[in-house]
């Protein structure tokens, strides 16, 4: 296995449109803290080894990633470009925006 670190992008807002809300609220009280986690030191497949930046991949159950320009041998990052499963139409359907 190698070592790699994961970036996992959501959504930057947790309103689906910050400006049309209501209640006067300056946009980025509506900034999402949470749209950026990393996971360090990741174990990865040892056939990534040899990948470039720009390459995409599907990591199983997990999403799609594409090998960050920040990479390099034995420093690799990925990035999470899509999620396999949508959660906003769950929250919308919550009512817990």
């Amino acid at each position: 296995m190698i070592p790699a670190d994961a970036r996992l992008y959501d959504r930057l807002f947790s309103a689906e449109n910050p400006v049309d809300e209501k209640g006067g609220k300056d946009f980025k009280s509506y900034l999402n803290p949470n749209s950026l986690e990393v996971i360090r030191s990741c174990r990865m497949e040892p056939s990534l080894a040899g990948v470039k930046p720009g390459d995409h991949y599907q990591f199983e159950r997990l999403g799609y990633f594409y090998v960050d320009p920040d990479s390099r041998p034995g420093a690799l990052v990925f990035n999470r470009t899509v999620t396999l499963r949508d959660a906003w139409a769950r929250i919308v359907k919550s009512g817990a925006q």
